[in-house]
């Protein structure tokens, strides 16, 4: 199941003032505004209904980088399986398991780049 999915935008004020607008029919509202996990990166918004984002907009370096797509583990040692076989696979690494506390305190994920460059991050949500 996938559990979000994010792309770079290439004015990020003005896309988000966009899909504060275009979404609201959804139900869909802002519902975190981060910065990206590496230094020097721009805000990313992340939008959704019920409480929780699921579609993100954000600079991640400029249009000229990745689709981001989290697909959600059933459990912390599935998001590290996962890590595992994507870089035996011939992923890059983007960001080893665990904790990323600025977007919930349970956030367990792990990234990697595939073949073509997309950051493919798996994500477990629930406590350990």
């Amino acid at each position: 199941m996938i559990d979000h999915v994010g792309f770079p935008v290439s004015d990020y004020a003005r896309s988000k003032a966009f899909y504060l607008k275009a979404l609201a029919p959804l139900d869909y509202v802002l519902v975190m505004e981060v910065e990206q996990d590496r230094p020097g990166e721009e805000l990313a918004a992340g939008f959704g209904a019920n409480g929780k984002p699921d579609f993100w907009i954000g600079g991640e370096g400029g249009l000229d980088k990745p689709l981001h797509v989290a697909i959600v583990a059933k459990d912390r040692a599935t998001v590290d399986a996962f890590y595992k076989a994507a870089l035996a696979a011939g992923a890059r690494d983007n960001g080893a398991p665990g904790i990323r506390a600025h977007y919930h305190p349970n956030y367990y994920g792990a990234f990697v780049l595939d073949p073509d460059g997309h950051n493919i991050e798996a994500v477990c949500h629930a406590p350990a």
